[in-house]
């Protein structure tokens, strides 16, 4: 199978939308969010990856300036703008901080247009990871679990009473914990800490389940190549969060509504764990599209544009043919 990489995966309304906008064109993505509603799981994921596809051009700002009422228009023009604040940070550039402050008050300019809306304040908890000194006071409120530092627990908040347990609004925190300034580096333990708490929650039906996964690939990230490492995924805790991601998550979410970042993660960690047939499934769920994380951080030695896709192919192969050996054949008709 050729693999696929494309953010969209299984979305086919928001696949034609990102190229509508890469072309410069608007009114598909209006359309797409016009008919995506107050599904906020979908909503957040489905502006996050239109913002990416948007922040090189001036499409956003052309839709803005062509329909000035328009709230969805209003809204992506903020997402592009923490887009851009993101990369400024990311490449230290040297008006990062106009970027950052001309996002933020376009987030709160959509928070105040519509209240109900959590993605306002997903882009709030977006910018936090600038703030890596916690200069903000909203950047340093004590959260309820004891072993977490201080961050942006209010802003959490804010999302969580309009979408709880939103995708995005989590990752962004873990984010923030990743980037916070330190001269030990960054709190791996209050990553580990804080994915197993939001994990332990339970949140059925969640992506939140792979937090304990992602916190385990960072880790991996930011440590020299263990020959052993892979052993940690068969580990009785480990398998404990990747099982429930695979039943409550996996199982229970539609084709559409699974992210390919996320299918990946939970393909590799049963593979990992030696949950053949469980990977199996979830390999036939990716279809051919594919991810580079987590294979390109787990696999190392390895150079080219898609270093870890020698590790991705092995592992569904693996997968595959221990399932067609496993499951139980269908009795012929008579």
């Amino acid at each position: 199978m050729r693999l696929v990489y494309h953010p969209a995966g299984h979305d086919e309304r928001l696949g034609v939308a990102l190229v509508e906008l890469q072309a410069g064109r608007w009114r598909t993505a209006r359309d797409l969010l016009l008919g995506t509603g107050t599904h906020w799981a979908l909503r957040t994921s489905r502006t996050q990856l239109l913002a990416v596809a948007a922040a090189r051009s001036d499409v956003v700002s052309v839709w803005l300036d062509e329909e000035p009422d328009s709230y969805d228009a209003l809204l992506m023009s903020a997402r592009v703008a923490v887009e851009r604040a993101l990369r400024a940070n990311r490449q230290r550039h040297p008006q990062r901080m106009e970027f950052e402050i001309r996002a933020r008050n376009e987030a709160l300019l959509a928070a105040r247009r519509t209240p109900y809306d959590p993605v306002p304040w997903v882009c709030l908890l977006a910018l936090a990871q600038i703030d890596a000194r916690q200069r903000r006071q909203e950047h340093r409120l004590q959260p309820t679990e004891p072993m977490l530092p201080s961050g942006p627990w209010g802003l959490l908040y804010e999302v969580n009473r309009r979408d709880p347990y939103n995708r995005e609004a989590y990752h962004r925190v873990l984010q923030f914990i990743l980037a916070l300034e330190s001269p030990w580096g960054p709190p791996l333990a209050a990553v580990f800490d804080f994915g197993r708490s939001v994990a332990s929650q339970r949140p059925v039906g969640s992506p939140l389940l792979l937090l304990p996964a992602y916190a385990q690939i960072e880790h991996r990230r930011r440590s020299r190549a263990d020959p052993l490492w892979r052993q940690q995924w068969a580990q009785e805790s480990t398998l404990e969060y990747t099982l429930s991601a695979f039943h409550h998550w996996f199982r229970e979410t539609p084709a559409a509504e699974r992210s390919v970042a996320d299918l990946n993660l939970l393909a590799y960690a049963l593979w990992a764990g030696h949950q053949y047939l469980e990977a199996a499934e979830v390999f036939e769920g990716m279809g051919p599209y594919a991810a580079r994380e987590p294979w390109a951080s787990v696999q190392w030695g390895v150079a080219g544009p898609n270093p870890g896709e020698s590790l991705l192919l092995r592992a569904r192969a693996e997968s595959l043919s221990y399932a067609r050996t496993r499951r139980p054949r269908a009795e012929p008709r008579r």
